[in-house]
């Protein structure tokens, strides 16, 4: 059985009207000086889960698809595709993030298919199909911060997740609000981890923690 998993506190950052806000923002910033913004609370966790994928070359080939969900302004999938990956697709509930991605995407001259998804709407998430690699950094934290019953929101998430995930697929999940014991819970009934990708550690008070977690989960074995 799960152990309960107390909520966050909900936050403008689990809104569309913020994320839309931010990227309208980003987007005259990448047209008058040519930024294309932040990647959002850590780079170095986004190379860190490329160069992991990179080195699983024996189960992830560069013809097969990859999602992005939540992916921003895009840049996660720019960097793939810039390391061979020809079967990339993003995925934002933000039109604008979408906009910027395209721009940014075109004026790279690479081929990405970004488009505007709901993932807590079963019907866009069914539409997706499937893919060998679901990736995600910071969307499952944004749903997470929901102002209202983002409990609700959380196991939608988990459900679609799973759905758009092909057996033999890998989810990877980058955190900076929940540690691996609290994801391997909320993730349990769906998903088994299979490894925890390192991050940096710091030490405090005598125990040892992380700024972020990230984690690869495959799905469980069907009953």
């Amino acid at each position: 059985m799960c152990e309960h998993v107390e909520e966050l506190e909900g936050s403008e950052l689990g809104t569309k009207d913020y994320w839309e806000s931010s990227y309208s923002r980003e987007i005259k910033n990448y047209r008058d000086h040519g930024d294309v913004g932040e990647v959002w609370f850590d780079e170095d966790s986004q190379n860190r889960i490329i160069c992991w994928i990179a080195k699983q070359d024996e189960t992830i080939k560069a013809d097969d698809s990859i999602i992005d969900l939540g992916c921003g302004n895009g840049m996660m999938l720019i960097e793939l595709a810039r390391e061979g990956y020809t079967k990339l697709t993003g995925i934002d509930y933000s039109p604008k993030a979408i906009e910027l991605a395209k721009a940014i995407c075109k004026d790279q001259n690479l081929a990405i298919d970004y488009k505007v998804v709901d993932l807590l709407s079963e019907s866009e998430v069914i539409a997706l199909g499937l893919f060998k690699v679901v990736h995600d950094k910071g969307t499952y934290d944004a749903i997470s911060l929901y102002p209202e019953d983002a409990k609700t929101m959380r196991n939608l998430y988990i459900a679609h997740v799973h759905r758009m995930l092909a057996d033999d697929g890998l989810f990877i999940l980058t955190s900076c609000n929940w540690t691996e014991s609290e994801l391997v819970s909320s993730f349990g009934e769906l998903f088994r981890l299979q490894t925890v990708i390192p991050t940096p550690t710091f030490k405090f008070g005598g125990k040892v923690g992380s700024v972020v977690t990230s984690v690869v989960f495959v799905k469980n074995a069907s009953k």
